[in-house]
């Protein structure tokens, strides 16, 4: 018979703790227990922080990014590239490479990728208004941003397709050896890519 060290509150803090990306039941143990040892300077900030964001934070209705406003603040921003449209999996995937500052685009997040195995299909994805954005004379490119896996290489050849009507270029990241990267550490599937993706030095 398990026994519990805390009351229902500290348990239920715990398990909403646990059904958080990268957090185990000892991870979040812990995190709940930092987080109430240091109830001042910790738990009442982010509980507060929490109930803003539930309060405020909305789907920006023209990407799919998250925001306190809708349109979000990049899509307001008449200082990004209006010709070019960014597409991502995920919010977390436009965050990453925001933080690169290697693009100053428009994005658009699909929010997955088809995944049949998973009963996910093309209803279940932002699809219909990036054929609709695409579409807008401004739009010159859309880059499929998406993962380099199965799933995403299929909604790639999908999104591709949606797009083949449409007057713009479609483009992919390139796929290969990452900055810093050593060959023998590679798996061979970087290493075919890069091969096929070689340019002229």
């Amino acid at each position: 018979m398990s026994r519990t060290a805390a009351g229902p509150e500290i348990e239920r803090l715990i398990q909403l703790l646990g059904k958080l990306p990268g957090l185990g039941p000892r991870s979040a143990r812990r995190a709940a227990l930092h987080l109430l040892t240091r109830k001042d300077k910790l738990l009442e900030p982010l509980s507060d922080a929490m109930r803003l964001a539930c309060e405020r934070v909305t789907t920006c209705s023209v990407c799919g990014n998250v925001d306190t406003q809708d349109p979000c603040a990049i899509c307001r921003d008449p200082r990004r590239d209006g010709a070019t449209i960014v597409v991502v999996e995920d919010v977390s995937d436009l965050w990453a490479l925001e933080r690169s500052g290697a693009v100053s685009a428009r994005y658009h997040v699909l929010g997955g990728t088809l995944s049949p195995l998973d009963g996910r299909g093309p209803e279940d994805l932002n699809l219909a208004t990036l054929a609709d954005r695409a579409g807008a004379a401004e739009v010159r490119e859309v880059i499929l941003a998406v993962n380099a896996t199965v799933e995403g290489q299929t909604t790639a050849h999908y999104v591709t397709d949606l797009l083949a009507d449409a007057d713009v270029k479609v483009t992919r990241l390139a796929h290969g050896v990452p900055v810093g990267g050593e060959l023998d550490y590679l798996d061979d599937g970087t290493l075919a890519a890069a091969i096929r993706s070689r340019t002229t030095f």
